[in-house]
């Protein structure tokens, strides 16, 4: 069964949102199965905060701190302009090929052929950023 994306920026932006959370959770549990065992929650977001192997996940996660702003500001009504700057953002960040060969590439890409669950999460992201170009 096929959704018809919303046509309101806000329910937009909130979707994209949600569907990057599940793309970075999928991450963030690829890259701590490879780390080890994190010890407790506080210990895991430690790690996920300050330890060099988890800093590639970081560019991710500021760009949900960036949507997450964006949507609590209640002074400026979230517009089509919001979310395509999202969008791009996205597009541009998750994008594969040569001409993106920095680390955070290099492991997206190995996550990406590693875990399913990191695969059919950007799957689902693309697809849906797909439909909202």
């Amino acid at each position: 069964m096929t959704t018809v994306p919303s046509t309101e920026p806000r329910a937009q932006l909130k979707a994209l949102s949600s569907t990057l959370r599940k793309l970075h959770k999928a991450l963030v549990d690829f890259e701590t199965a490879r780390f080890g065992d994190p010890g407790s929650a506080f210990e895991h977001l430690q790690l996920l905060t300050s330890h060099p192997q988890f800093a590639w996940l970081r560019q991710i996660s500021e760009i949900l701190v960036d949507i997450d702003e964006r949507l609590d500001n209640k002074e400026e009504p979230v517009d089509a302009a919001a979310v395509e700057a999202v969008r791009k953002t996205l597009d541009s960040q998750l994008a594969l090929g040569p001409q993106n060969s920095s680390e955070f590439h290099q492991k997206y890409l190995d996550a990406l052929q590693a875990s399913p669950q990191v695969a059919m999460a950007h799957g689902d992201l693309r697809h849906q950023l797909a439909a909202r170009s």
